[in-house]
Order: C-alpha cells, then sequence, then structure tokens
C-alpha cells in the first residue's frame, strides 16, 4: 500500500492524539513488533550518542517488548516517572516525506510537546524520523527516532513526551 501525504499526516496525528488521550493498547498498535525506538544523548563534545548499545540514550527500545513493559508500568502506576500524573499534548509540524520504497516511507517531523506536572508547565521540542511499514493491512511504525532539543529538563522524560 503507498499512502498519500495526506494518509500519512493522519496516521502520525491519530498516533499522537492516541497517546496524549493515554489510550495505551491503541497507541502500541502504531509499532510494528521489531520497532527500533530510540531517543539519543548529546554528549560532552554537543554530538548526538549513535550506538544506544555502547553509549547512553535518553530512552532506547529494541523492539515493542519495551514499549509493552512501559506501558505496562505507567497503567499499573509502577512508575515514579508519572506520579502525579502528568497531562500533555504533542504537536506535529513540518511533515516531510524523505524517501519512499516497496513497503516502507521514512518521515521527518519537528514536534513539540507540552506538559504540566507539579504546577509547572515545560516545552519540550525536537525531531523525528519514522519508518512507517506500509506492506500490511494497517501501517506499523518500524524505527522511531527522537532528537530532543532541549538544553534543560526539569523531570524525567518518559515515551510519552515524544
Amino acid at each position: 500500500m503507498s499512502l498519500s501525504y495526506e494518509e500519512i499526516a493522519a496516521f502520525l496525528y491519530a498516533e499522537a492524539r492516541a497517546q496524549g488521550e493515554k489510550r495505551w493498547a491503541d497507541w502500541l498498535d502504531f509499532y510494528a513488533e521489531d520497532v527500533n525506538f530510540h531517543m539519543p544523548a548529546w554528549d560532552d563534545d554537543d554530538k548526538l550518542t549513535t550506538d544506544p548499545t555502547q553509549e547512553v540514550s535518553l530512552i532506547y527500545y529494541p523492539n515493542k517488548n519495551g514499549l509493552e513493559d512501559r506501558v505496562f508500568r505507567i497503567e499499573t502506576e509502577r512508575s515514579s516517572a508519572t506520579i502525579p500524573d502528568t497531562r500533555y499534548n504533542r504537536a506535529i509540524t513540518n511533515l516531510e516525506i524523505v524517501a519512499r520504497k516497496e513497503n516502507t516511507v521514512e518521515v521527518c517531523f519537528y514536534w513539540t510537546t507540552h506538559a504540566f506536572r507539579y504546577n509547572i508547565v515545560d516545552v519540550y521540542f525536537g525531531t523525528a524520523t519514522y519508518v512507517i511499514d506500509t506492506s500490511g493491512p494497517k501501517p506499523k511504525i518500524k524505527k522511531k527516532y527522537v532528537v530532543l532539543k532541549n538544553d534543560y529538563v526539569h523531570h524525567m522524560l518518559d515515551i510519552y513526551f515524544i
């Protein structure tokens, strides 16, 4: 299946909305079983780390099992990063189709998340690159690579910020 620009945008907006509404089962359904979910850290030389198995990452899950575990901890209140509850929304802009192959499309976009916790509003922002598998009946995210551009983070980062 080949997705139009509008269908890709609708897919990304629906993923962000499922996350923002904390419909975790729906949100997880956007991801392929073998998804690579990575947010690298900035090193001391102001360069992004490149190898999540050898260097520090802000978030790294090599497959969907890690995301499912994270969601389980959020839903069962076994996560100090989510207590007290955080209210948030993620906005997506400047969507660009980077590459198309037979069964995948790679997209890049800017994102901004506004989050409210401890009576403070924080703004997180950055870029994201997704590789979306279009071979099945529903598109699935095969790779999510997120760059956080903030210099200072007040609270623990979690999957719902990105």
